[in-house]
């Protein structure tokens, strides 16, 4: 018997979107479920029904052994059995600051079980495993409002992981998180697995699906894809029109024209064994071929789709600083200091990837080069105009854009139009160079023609884009954006850096806080935080360099994925005389060594 089961599923939100439609699945005991889709695919209202947090319009709905929703019945809502169900559901949202109830770590963790009605006895040990299990001990008494959000994340999970559910959802639980965070919480999941405990995993990482025991694909609400993980992605076109991609490995594979697989060891091997026969791999063009999703840096309008944003001139001074931050150091009331005598320079018209693992500080650093906050101590400098004095903050108004973390947080407006001019009105200017200005935005970031639709009711990634369109009608010569790809699907992540692409092309510079090794490898220049002081910066060879690898992976950080392939060959005996950064410099670099065409 199924611990869930869903059986022609159908649900609509009150606005009249059709979230799922005729959706029918069965979840084993014990399974472990990866579900994948493009933002609004209908993945998130999945994962409430699941949990017993929502309740469909059609269908007939079983969690745990218990009929809950039965639309053939008088009242197909049964409450009782839903109480009964969800005592043995669980849910990590995909925003921790939703599922976030009190002001002290421990608390909020046992939270949960308190509501179970768990012995107290019982409770203390809960919280303490589960916070060591997600390595926060350490943050036992701290505010988790203060915390980051990668460290709210593991907050969230913690206390879904006490109430001991026999089923729990993970809803793109490692957004958040740095390399280690990820695969921290992904052994977390295998654990909970070899345990016995059903797993329902979202995920907008490729590489996650790989350790589920069957995928399914959602696209408008319905079912479009299922089976194991190997045989859905070799459907490469439709995961492509889908606005998905293959892992790593797969697409490489392809590119080098070896037997397709979605393992590491197994394209290692073949690599390895195309050496030791003497062959040559060929690499014939490929009928629709998957694109490279790095735009070139500085790409021109032509390259772009034709999209462009006029902007005002650069100075002519391009040497000078964008950004200056010297000394500094800064705190949040009664907790450790957040940045440790930071010092760094952004060049005017570059861009700049901050990385580092969860909590080390990058989220307070852009905040302090927004000028959002101040330093406690040194001084940042933007513009040639320091932030300390709030007069002189006023200077920098339309001249530095902040990205938040969460940009959907941004929307206030009762439609597109007017949340994207709301910026560029308060400047100032004319209402027809407000209107030429935000039509500009949207046409951009691909909303042209959504104007009047309200905000709310985008998707997830349009909500971001929509966001970064009122940014960009404001025009600053400056774009800070802290994690902006977080949670969107591989089609959005893909627009996005081609909209990066564009402005930087027409001299904006770019300061991105990123979890991806790969977008960082693409920046002129890295900057990597490593527990609130600057560890490491330059260029990403510099920075992304062999004697470098050990450092970068101690502190919770990896490597970019065809770097760390080649230093896999190496090891193997593959000579690889460069170290290559994206996938055509790996590929490059094997067609050099003769091991491919």
């Amino acid at each position: 018997m199924s611990i869930a089961s869903l059986s022609h599923v159908t649900l609509r939100y009150d606005n009249g979107t059709q979230a799922l439609e005729d959706v029918s699945l069965e979840v084993a005991h014990g399974e472990r479920l990866c579900v994948l889709g493009a933002n609004g695919s209908g993945k998130s209202t999945l994962a409430s029904v699941l949990c017993g947090l929502l309740a469909p319009d059609d269908g007939v709905v079983r969690l745990v052994g218990e009929g809950v929703f039965d639309a053939t019945r008088p009242d197909p809502i049964d409450f009782a059995a839903y109480g009964r169900a969800r005592r043995s559901l669980g849910l990590v949202f995909q925003n921790p600051d939703d599922q976030i109830v009190t002001t002290v770590v421990e608390e909020d963790v046992a939270f949960g079980p308190e509501n179970l009605g768990v012995p107290s006895e019982q409770i203390g040990w809960r919280v303490e495993r589960e916070l060591r299990r997600v390595a926060m001990s350490a943050y036992a008494k701290a505010d988790p409002t203060r915390l980051s959000g990668g460290q709210k994340q593991r907050v969230a999970i913690a206390g879904a992981l006490a109430m001991e559910p026999q089923l729990i959802v993970f809803d793109e639980p490692g957004s958040l998180l740095d390399v280690r965070g990820r695969g921290a919480i992904m052994r977390v999941m295998g654990r909970l697995a070899a345990d016995g405990v059903t797993i329902v995993h979202i995920t907008h990482f490729m590489e996650e699906a790989l350790e589920a025991d069957r995928v399914i694909v959602l696209n408008h609400g319905r079912i479009v894809l299922e089976g194991p993980p190997a045989e859905v992605f070799w459907h490469e076109q439709e995961l492509r029109e889908l606005g998905l991609e293959e892992p790593f490995v797969a697409r490489l594979s392809r590119k080098l024209n070896l037997p397709w697989t979605c393992s590491e060891d197994q394209l290692l091997q073949e690599i390895c064994a195309c050496r030791e026969k003497d062959q040559k791999v060929g690499v014939p063009p490929r009928r629709n071929a998957p694109q490279d999703t790095f735009p070139n840096e500085g790409a021109s309008q032509s390259a772009s789709s034709g999209r462009r944003l006029h902007l005002p001139e650069p100075p002519e001074d391009s040497a000078d600083a964008a950004i200056q931050a010297e000394h500094v150091s800064f705190s949040y009331l009664h907790a450790r200091k957040a940045l440790d005598n930071v010092s760094l320079r952004v060049p005017r018209g570059s861009t700049v990837a901050i990385v580092g693992q969860t909590g080390s500080g990058k989220s307070t650093l852009v905040r302090l080069l927004c000028a959002l906050e101040t330093p406690d101590a040194g001084d940042v400098i933007v513009n040639g105009v320091s932030t300390r004095r709030k007069r002189d903050r006023r200077k920098l108004h339309g001249t530095i854009g902040y990205v938040m973390q969460h940009p959907e947080r941004q929307l206030f407006a009762e439609t597109v139009f007017e949340d994207v001019a709301f910026g560029p009105t308060n400047q100032g200017l004319p209402k027809a160079e407000v209107r030429a200005r935000c039509r500009a935005a949207l046409d951009l970031v691909g909303l042209a023609g959504l104007d009047d639709a309200s905000p709310f009711e985008l998707s997830g990634g349009q909500q971001r884009l929509c966001a970064i369109a009122g940014i960009l009608a404001m025009r600053p010569r400056i774009i800070v954006l802290d994690e902006p790809t977080a949670g969107l699907d591989p089609r959005g992540r893909t627009e996005l850096r081609t909209i990066l692409s564009v402005i930087h092309g027409q001299g904006t510079t770019i300061v991105q806080v990123t979890h991806s090794m790969e977008d960082a490898a693409h920046a002129q220049q890295v900057i990597v935080l490593d527990q609130s002081r600057i560890m490491l910066s330059g260029t990403p060879r510099e920075v992304f360099c062999e004697a470098n690898a050990e450092r970068l992976e101690q502190s919770g950080l990896g490597l970019p994925a065809p770097l760390a392939i080649a230093r896999k060959l190496v090891k193997a005996g593959v000579p690889i005389a460069e170290e290559p950064l994206t996938m055509h410099e790996l590929v490059a670099a094997l067609a050099r060594e003769g091991k491919v065409n």
